[in-house]
């Protein structure tokens, strides 16, 4: 074991390799090599420079979003006649890239807070006072229990808002079906900050003039930044009744990629939809809590008491994304993808020189003229025998040249 260990200490040490090139006349192996040659010229040529476009650098954008609703419903539920405007059905106000346009609610006018008794559902069903523990609130309840079953609706009194809402029925129809005819206004604003670029959705040709005819059309009108909510809908493949009437969600991506070799004028946003959650079928129905809802109180005081009106908002919740890339040509990705390519090269030798070492009939010849094994003792011959070739080249033995093809044909 330690004359192994020491051995092999002795030749770590001791030895130096250096590479031998060997001309082989090998039609097969030959082949083999100018094959894989090609396809990682394809590689490069095809996948890192085209597609992937190595040659440039990249920066990701910085973007801010400003949205504006317009639209007007008018609405005569049990007789009561309203008209509804942007104040009224967008959720929050302030024209975020993130708001919920109301399409469908639930109204519980004149709550005040007092004693009064929960729905008549099997939820809050009760026989006898027994079955309302005083003080303890139930998970759907909608407040803490008194203690008292009422017999006329057979469920438990709770302190809370009275009457509590009842929402065991959505209107279907939704209320605001015409919600399908707002539009939306978005503009957007993106900064390359390592180019010192700067743009907008409002691009060459997009005017004032422009913006009051246009209607964005996927196929005639890609740069219009008006958007008609009932083509938002239709675009991300929900249906607007069903989505209208429990509400759900719908991501708007805004898609900038800019290749800055070009004109700057070429840098224009490509609007995508999805839909992300909403009532899109027959199978969600079974689903736990479908749709998308919330609820929002208007305070007033009545009589001296706080009173409220509690509305069950049912809406299409919109979420604007902005994904932004540059590219732009640099000479230092540009050798560092030329670098890597040439160093992919080489796998055709690792293959040929695999072929040769191991697979073909005559191996063991080419081992022994890939390889030549020296020592220092023997370096003064050598040195002696390679001026002695290159005196007279001319009288070179066939043996001591490359390998020729019958010796390394299979």
């Amino acid at each position: 074991m330690k004359d192994a260990i020491a051995t092999a200490l002795s030749n770590f040490f001791c030895e130096y390799e250096t590479p031998r090139q060997v001309l082989v006349k090998n039609k097969r192996v030959g082949i083999v090599c100018r094959l894989i040659q090609l396809g990682v010229l394809a590689y490069i040529i095809g996948w890192v420079f085209i597609y992937e476009k190595g040659y440039q650098t990249e920066d990701n954008a910085i973007s801010s979003v400003f949205t504006k609703m317009k639209g007007v419903s008018f609405t005569n539920a049990s007789g009561k006649k309203r008209v509804w405007d942007v104040g009224d059905y967008v959720f929050p106000p302030q024209g975020d890239s993130s708001f919920v346009v109301m399409t469908n609610y639930i109204i519980t006018e004149g709550q005040k807070q007092g004693e009064c008794p929960e729905l008549p559902d099997p939820k809050n069903s009760c026989k006898s006072d027994k079955d309302c523990d005083a003080g303890l609130s139930k998970r759907m309840g909608n407040g803490p229990m008194t203690g008292k079953c009422i017999n006329t609706t057979k469920s438990c009194e709770v302190f809370a808002w009275c009457p509590v809402e009842d929402d065991r029925i959505i209107p279907d129809p939704p209320l605001l079906m015409s919600a399908e005819n707002y539009t939306l206004f978005i503009k957007n604003s993106i900064t390359f900050p390592q180019f010192g670029i700067v743009r907008s959705n409002l691009v060459e040709g997009v005017d004032s003039d422009y913006i009051k005819k246009c209607l964005y059309d996927p196929q005639k009108d890609t740069l219009c930044p008006i958007f008609k909510l009932g083509d938002i809908v239709t675009l991300s493949g929900f249906n607007f009744s069903q989505i209208a009437k429990v509400g759900g969600a719908i991501g708007i991506l805004i898609d900038w990629v800019c290749n800055l070799d070009l004109s700057v004028t070429y840098c224009k946003p490509e609007y995508k939809f999805y839909g992300l959650y909403g009532n899109a079928g027959e199978k969600d129905q079974a689903r736990a809590s479908v749709g998308y809802n919330f609820r929002h109180a208007n305070y007033y005081t009545e009589d001296k008491v706080e009173t409220r009106t509690l509305t069950k908002v049912f809406g299409i919740r919109l979420e604007i994304i902005v994904h932004g890339l540059a590219r732009k040509f640099d000479i230092i990705p540009t050798m560092t993808a030329i670098g890597s390519g040439v160093g992919i090269f080489g796998v055709a030798t690792v293959v040929c020189d695999l072929l040769l070492l191991h697979l073909l009939p005559k191996r063991h010849h080419y081992k022994n003229m890939k390889f030549k094994h020296g020592s220092l003792k023997e370096e003064d011959t050598v040195l002696h025998n390679a001026d002695a070739r290159a005196e007279q080249p001319d009288k070179l033995p066939v043996k001591e040249c490359v390998p020729t093809l019958s010796s390394l044909q299979p």
